[in-house]
């Protein structure tokens, strides 16, 4: 398995923190977002490739001295692609490798191991597997409905009393064989939401972080996280 850790934000919620730091540098408990990403995917050895656009050079700046920089690739977006143009793109560095894809904007505890177990072992013919939560603001997240195997069969993103809490956590793992529908769209801008997750819809497997995920979207998420991550 390899990364994508998405980290190309402009974070204007998060105003006037990211003026002067890209989004996924913001300090949580002393350290950068995207720290703890990196420090669970180094402990299962996974290559990683994190897209950057807005103050690219100064996460640049921060990874060249990174202790694991061996086992981590960047790429600059000038336009930004979309997740799914980004994976696209990218689609040499994946291979035929199943692709672990975080939306680096999170503050998320788990096992990946679970995590990849679950995928491992998902109902037959789902392409990826969600990571879910319940979420305390449905209203602001994709919500969703499930069948009887815990697939996705519809999602409510951002709307007025959806049905239930039960969100969209924005990490997945993948199988390779979404890139074909990706190069069928014929195009380089992709939006996952909007384009991949509904032709999907029926083949989505879900694995429950009962621990810890947090949307860092928000002054008021990112104070929270940090009371949350004190020590």
């Amino acid at each position: 398995m390899k990364a994508l850790l998405l980290a190309a934000g402009l974070g204007t919620r998060l105003r006037p923190l990211t003026l002067t730091t890209p989004k996924c540098l913001v300090p949580i408990a002393g350290k950068p977002l995207l720290e703890y990403w990196l420090e669970k995917l180094e402990s299962e050895n996974i290559d990683t490739l994190i897209n950057t656009h807005y103050m690219s050079e100064l996460v640049i700046e921060y990874l060249k001295g990174h202790p694991h920089r061996n086992r981590i690739e960047t790429v600059s977006e000038t336009i930004l692609l979309g997740t799914g143009g980004t994976l696209l793109k990218n689609r040499k560095f994946f291979a035929n490798d199943s692709i672990l894809l975080v939306h680096a904007d999170n503050l998320s505890r788990f096992s990946l191991p679970a995590f990849q177990k679950a995928h491992a072992e998902r109902p037959s013919g789902c392409v990826m597997t969600m990571m879910t939560f319940e979420s305390p603001a449905p209203e602001t997240c994709g919500i969703l409905e499930l069948d009887s195997r815990g697939v996705v069969t519809r999602m409510h993103e951002k709307v007025k009393n959806p049905p239930g809490n039960l969100a969209n956590a924005a990490v997945y793992i993948l199988e390779p064989s979404i890139m074909a529908h990706l190069e069928s769209l014929g195009r380089d801008v992709i939006d996952f939401s909007t384009e991949v997750i509904p032709h999907f819809l029926g083949k989505i497997a879900t694995f429950a972080n009962t621990d810890y995920h947090r949307d860092i979207g928000s002054i008021e998420s990112y104070e929270k996280a940090n009371l949350d991550f004190k020590t």
